[in-house]
């Protein structure tokens, strides 16, 4: 029996709900979308919950209208803005030598259990990154296998209990129920990405209007993710600002003439900001300029982030951009002179059936991931926002939590195991790298200062 699902993808810019049918077997055929303009965001957090609220409920309208069916909950994506990550692991005895899914669920929770996560903070998702089955590593599932222990090391993302009550909150008052929350650059990562490069390790970048999100997969699971608060329309105020042109001229000069490749001596003419009768002539060369420094700079950021995660040598299928800047000509050329020389893919979301002509755009792509976890395309296993596991062929439990209380505590290790099997807590707070040295760490200081 088929279900109907309603996924929200709310960014700084655009708010997009996409109704969908979802058959036994996980196939996907979408039935209606809405999009709206946002209102209430900024830098990808709700700065106020009643205009975000009447963007969420205008976007969810016009789904509901197309599709002709009235969902009540959705599944909803959250932005990077304001999220930690941290490693943690857990280990349990296996009583019966065979691991089921509930010794699955409880290792799991015991990794979280562990983790030190902030009080201000809440999981969005525990992501296991490697299964040790006894002396055996990276098992890819362990489910039936016969085994005395079972481990595993798990990558938690978290945000700010106030980012995600404001959200839950903007959303209600939409008179929608939050059905589950997923990352943003997670669920553009499960649109975009084909097995071998999630194999082989890569970096997957969402650049939007006002933000991009940074992910790094590498096996089955992401490692690490983070946030900058610079998208496309910083170009848009770049140009109004060195054209002393309005932001609506400077939109449209930018979705006209906006190229990285190599500029044009043209002439154009623009109204003047604050006297728009009066208008004056400007060169593409200068455009060109402008719009060049600033994806540079934010690629040059983007490029900063993987080196700082310490998981570069480990994206072997290089990067992959998706969302609406990565629309902007010449930026993949750009991005290979940027990421030394790395495999760059621009990315499209994956074909679905039914209404989806209008969602085949890259500025999609967290939207389409949305609908495709909904039909269970996440990781093998992960614990979700709402703290259960879940599992890729297996019913997640209807348990929210597991009383660790009550868990099984391994048995103390003799002395040559020790090593192995100790329970190791890895802080959230872990040194990053110091800034690169010379015109970069100038760069950076400057590009802080501004955003």
């Amino acid at each position: 029996m088929s279900r109907t699902v309603l996924a929200i993808d709310i960014g700084s810019t655009k708010i997009c709900a996409i109704i969908a049918q979802i058959e036994n077997d996980g196939s996907i055929s979408i039935t209606g979308a809405g999009t709206t303009k946002a209102q209430g965001l900024k830098r990808g957090s709700i700065t106020n919950i009643e205009l975000a609220s009447r963007s969420i409920e205008t976007a969810v309208e016009d789904a509901k209208r197309v599709a002709g069916s009235d969902v009540k909950s959705a599944i909803v994506s959250i932005s990077g803005a304001y999220t930690k990550s941290l490693n943690s692991n857990g280990i349990v005895n296996i009583q019966t030598k065979e691991i089921s899914f509930k010794e699955i669920e409880r290792v799991m929770h015991t990794s979280l259990y562990n983790a030190n996560i902030p009080n201000e903070y809440e999981v969005l998702h525990a992501l296991p990154f490697n299964f040790k089955v006894d002396d055996q590593d990276f098992i890819e599932d362990p489910l039936g296998m016969n085994a005395s222990r079972l481990e595993v090391e798990t990558h938690i993302i978290t945000t700010q209990k106030s980012n995600l009550n404001n959200l839950k909150k903007a959303v209600l008052g939409a008179g929608v129920e939050v059905e589950n929350i997923v990352l943003n650059s997670y669920a553009s990562s499960i649109a975009t990405l084909n097995e071998d490069e999630k194999e082989l390790g890569v970096a997957v970048i969402d650049m939007g209007g006002n933000t991009s999100n940074i992910a790094i997969h590498s096996g089955n699971s992401i490692r690490y993710n983070e946030f900058l608060g610079v998208g496309s329309n910083h170009v848009t105020s770049d140009l109004s600002m060195a054209l002393h042109t309005p932001l609506n001229v400077a939109d449209k000069v930018k979705l006209t003439y906006g190229s990285l490749l190599t500029p044009s001596n043209d002439l154009i003419e623009l109204p003047v900001i604050g006297d728009e009768e009066s208008t004056h002539e400007v060169s593409l060369d200068v455009v060109h300029n402008v719009i060049f420094a600033r994806v540079e700079e934010t690629l040059m950021i983007l490029a900063q982030f993987i080196d700082n995660s310490g998981l570069k040598g480990q994206i072997g299928a290089g990067i992959v951009l998706t969302g609406g800047f990565s629309k902007m000509e010449g930026i993949r050329d750009l991005a290979i002179a940027t990421f030394g020389s790395m495999p760059v893919r621009l990315a499209k979301p994956v074909e679905m059936n039914g209404l989806f002509d209008n969602l085949r755009e890259a500025e999609y792509s967290s939207a389409i991931g949305l609908v495709m976890y909904s039909a269970v395309a996440y990781t093998p296993y992960e614990i979700d926002a709402n703290k259960r596991v879940r599992h890729t062929n297996e019913k997640p439990t209807d348990n929210k939590s597991i009383d660790l209380t009550s868990a099984q505590i391994p048995v103390a290790p003799s002395e040559e195991d020790a090593q192995e099997i100790k329970m190791v807590n890895l802080d959230s707070s872990k040194e990053k790298k110091s800034d690169e040295a010379g015109g970069f760490s100038k760069f950076w200081n400057w590009a802080t200062q501004l955003f």
